[in-house]
């Protein structure tokens, strides 16, 4: 029998995915990392308000090169602009906002995710550098939604779809949906169900790849 053939899907493929599955009037806080390539992607007849945890609402897009203003900056030190609208404030107000359950979503990376939710994405324990949890415990636990970009395996090809999470976690039971380059799925209370996947991969070949059972729509 011979093995099919598929090519994951790139960062872009991802990110695109996601912005188009993020409904009209949405606050969304995008993390550090692949999370923050959703906010080119948002189709261009939607309105979605984008929160900093450093104290903004209504971030835009990268700056164009000879337009930047060094002083707008997301969390992760990039910059940023602002579009109609935006307001700045104080670093304690942007976090009862999402302490308050104010922002309908936040996307995030992960090392593990585990089928009743569980999150773990602020350390491995596997290096020398300091772990820093950043805004990531207060966001998983606080927006009403949480949905995770990232590869489906390590660079080893160990799975980040778990049964239970090996690493310290960032919050318990707080993913919703995972958007991986093999498959995007729903985290429910049988587990992981399967909405989309890459053209070409069957099931079983996503199941080796996934140290979880998984379910299908």
């Amino acid at each position: 029998m011979t093995a099919s053939t598929y090519k994951p899907w790139g960062k872009l493929d991802i990110a695109r995915r996601v912005g188009a599955d993020i409904p009209e009037g949405w606050y969304v806080n995008l993390g550090i990392g692949l999370p923050t390539l959703v906010a080119d992607h948002i189709p261009e007849d939607r309105e979605v308000v984008f929160h900093s945890e450093n104290g903004i609402l209504g971030m835009g897009p990268v700056p164009a090169p000879g337009e930047v203003d060094t002083w707008l900056v997301n969390a992760g030190k990039e910059n940023v602009t602002l579009v109609p609208g935006a307001a700045l404030f104080h670093h304690a107000d942007s976090f009862a906002m999402i302490r308050g359950g104010h922002l309908d979503l936040c996307v995030l990376g992960a090392y593990e995710v585990a089928q009743n939710g569980d999150l773990a994405n602020w350390t491995t324990s596997l290096n020398d550098r300091v772990p820093a949890v950043g805004g990531a415990m207060d966001l998983s636990a606080g927006v009403r939604n949480v949905w995770i970009m990232t590869t489906h395996t390590t660079k080893d090809g160990q799975p980040k779809l778990v049964e239970r999470c090996g690493y310290p976690l960032t919050a318990g039971k707080a993913v919703t949906r995972v958007y991986s380059d093999l498959a995007v799925l729903d985290v429910t209370a049988k587990g992981f169900v399967v909405i989309d996947m890459v053209e070409g991969l069957t099931r079983d070949e996503l199941q080796k790849l996934t140290a979880a059972p998984l379910h299908y729509a």
